[in-house]
């Protein structure tokens, strides 16, 4: 458990690359040393050394996940006394969760393989596939993947735009665990030897790959545009307060109408975070006019705000919604989150599990899925609310022809307070602007706000917490898809296979 807790130093906010090594190297051999139990009182199953693998691998997730989620509890803390009694449930409950994946990559590395080179090799190939089921079962929960640890290295991160970050994940395992190679006293010195710098070459090789990469990338902006984004760092337990309303929307109309620096543009669009405006935009027409005049002249608006069905409409619905406002035309656009949190915007079977949610009394509904929308003076956008940004593969509509010209991911991460939640959500987002080959603009209320270009650099980002303004230019999109961007994760898939075939290859793998 404490070895899973020690690799969480190299996602962010942190960067401990090095970390990653004892972690994994550590799992392999404790993996190597799965006795079968001798006694008579447990289950049958539990006597079997695969199981043992199993525990192994579940407290290590346990570990990796409670340390690296811990931040959720932030959550549960905005209204404690409603909510409080739930955090070691649902910290320990989602964590444990999770850790059911890393157990099942390691029993199934003990039972395909025994002990040695070979059992290194495959605990990272399936460590990534894992992750890859973690990252789409039961609705999804690709966070803090392996590969995300590399964020702060431009280089190394240019792999995903071929193979996504499940790719990146991939090698990395690989890099990290050969050094248990070393540990085998069967193998000759300079066969272990070998073995690691043959995996270390892999890493070594992306990294290169990526510098030559970036030596050709371009700095060009769209023309004629000029974003203005809006960080109003209103705390989570003010945001909803019914009487603090009128203060929410005069900050952000006063930090949107900020004068520019002398010899720098005006804005042409404004930007606001997730449900910025405490109000339907679409059924209060006076709240409407008011936040319209944010808008530049010939721009628009584009905000976070919640959406509820009009009376007489049936059944109350509320929805997570994105508007276009133009000064001149209302709501022009509108998309609806599709992809909710569980137990954060909805109860998953709510009959059998009555519980309240953090969300409120009444559940979100779900959009009708991504769309690529229409912007008035700006390439048409792609937008991401919140949680829908993590996911590999999923940042866009599936059709080459919606490719956007921007992403747009707006998202309140004041749930989560100053912590490493923040971080690892900005970082997750900046590689689906590397896999995507398209940049993405992110804003958010407490932060971090930030503009990443198509290669994953990040042009500009704020401090968490604080009031912020962003004057920016729009990054240009790739010209064409990436790779990723027109087979998703078809390449990686390829790829695990093919190493499964290399795993098989007894030249390569000596019998110990």
């Amino acid at each position: 458990m404490l070895l899973g807790a020690s690799t969480t130093l190299a996602p962010p906010p942190f960067h401990v690359w090095p970390m990653l090594v004892p972690g994994l190297t550590a799992l392999v051999w404790l993996i190597d040393g799965s006795q079968p139990y001798e006694g008579t009182r447990l289950l049958p199953i539990t006597r079997r050394p695969g199981w043992s693998a199993f525990v192994v691998g579940w407290w290590y997730g346990t570990g990796f996940f409670m340390a690296g989620l811990y931040w959720i509890s932030h959550a549960f803390l905005v209204d404690a006394a409603v909510f409080g009694w739930m955090i070691p449930l649902a910290l320990f409950g989602l964590s444990a969760a999770m850790a059911i994946y890393i157990g099942l990559g390691s029993w199934v590395t003990f039972i395909s393989a025994p002990s040695g080179l070979r059992r290194v090799f495959l605990i990272a190939i399936w460590w990534a596939l894992f992750e890859w089921l973690r990252g789409w079962a039961f609705t999804g929960f690709p966070w803090n993947l392996l590969g995300t640890a590399w964020t702060n290295a431009e280089a190394m991160i240019q792999v995903t735009a071929l193979t996504g970050v499940y790719g990146l994940s991939l090698i990395t395992a690989l890099a990290a665990a050969a050094p248990a190679a070393l540990g085998y006293a069967s193998i000759s010195c300079r066969g272990r030897w070998s073995f690691l710098i043959i995996l270390w070459i892999f890493p070594a090789a992306v990294w290169i790959g990526g510098e030559f990469r970036l030596k050709s990338a371009k700095d060009d902006n769209v023309e004629g545009v000029r974003l203005r984004l809006i960080q109003p760092n209103i705390a989570q337990r003010d945001k909803w307060n019914p009487q603090l309303s009128g203060r929410h929307i005069e900050k952000l109309m006063q930090l949107s109408r900020q004068s520019v620096s002398i010899g720098d543009a005006p804005p042409t669009h404004v930007i606001w975070p997730e449900t910025a405006t405490p109000l339907s935009l679409s059924t209060a027409p006076r709240a409407l006019r008011l936040v319209a005049e944010a808008a530049p002249v010939g721009g628009s608006l584009l905000t976070g705000a919640p959406r509820q069905s009009r009376p007489l409409q049936g059944p109350r619905k509320i929805w997570n919604s994105f508007h276009i406002v133009t000064a001149e035309g209302g709501i022009v656009e509108t998309y609806d989150k599709h992809h909710l949190v569980p137990f954060g915007e909805y109860i998953p079977l709510k009959k059998f599990l009555p519980i309240p949610s953090l969300a409120g009394r009444l559940d979100f509904s779900a959009g009708i899925g991504r769309r690529t929308l229409a912007v008035p003076g700006v390439p048409a956008v792609t937008p991401l609310i919140c949680y829908e940004a993590v996911f590999p593969g999923r940042a866009k509509p599936d059709r080459l022809r919606d490719r956007p010209g921007w992403l747009l991911n707006i998202t309140n991460d004041a749930w989560f307070g100053i912590s490493t939640g923040p971080y690892q959500h900005f970082a997750a987002t900046q590689l689906r602007a590397v896999e995507e080959g398209i940049p993405l603009v992110r804003v958010a209320n407490t932060g971090i706000t930030g503009i990443t270009d198509a290669y994953g650099r990040v042009i500009v980002q704020t401090e968490l917490n604080k009031d912020a303004v962003i004057d920016s230019g729009l990054p240009v999109a790739l010209a064409e898809a990436t790779w990723y961007g027109k087979h998703r994760n078809m390449t990686f898939l390829i790829v695990t296979l093919l190493f499964f075939g290399i795993s098989r290859m007894s030249l390569l793998f000596p019998d110990e």
